[in-house]
């Protein structure tokens, strides 16, 4: 499972650390457990870290993958793949600003900068992992 051919699936797992510690993250900062929430939070983006390099690598050596369905699922997956891309855009964006905002302890910028991080940064690991699952299963 250490192969070039098994990237793909360390792309999706790296994307599922991601969604579940970013789902800890909000659980623990609901909770009050400011120490277990910037764990988390630090956790879910240096597993988003390590998902870019290990998908560079991917891209690099495999290059472009196309999905072979037709019809409505080749349409679907297209849809799915527009607003995943467009939206992983920005999410590393928006990741620093917010991380780099509760590091300066500026904390109410720091939350509503948040409210949309952390929905968009869900959705792209999530929607992450779907692409792997369509292209891939």
């Amino acid at each position: 499972m250490f192969g070039w051919d098994a990237l793909p699936a360390w792309i999706a797992v790296l994307n599922l650390i991601s969604a579940a510690l970013l789902t800890v993250g909000l659980v623990c900062i609901r909770r009050r457990r400011l120490r277990a929430h910037r764990a988390a939070m630090l956790g879910a983006f240096a597993a988003s870290v390590l998902f870019l390099a290990v998908y560079l690598l991917h891209h690099w050596h495999a290059g472009i993958v196309y999905y072979q369905g037709q019809g409505w699922r080749h349409t679907g997956y297209l849809w799915l793949l527009g607003t995943h891309t467009v939206l992983a855009s920005l999410v590393p964006i928006l990741a620093i600003i917010t991380l780099t905002l509760a590091l300066r302890r500026r904390f109410g910028r720091h939350r509503r900068w948040a409210r949309w991080t952390w929905p968009l940064w869900m959705y792209v690991s999530l929607s992450g992992v779907a692409v792997y699952w369509v292209l891939y299963r």
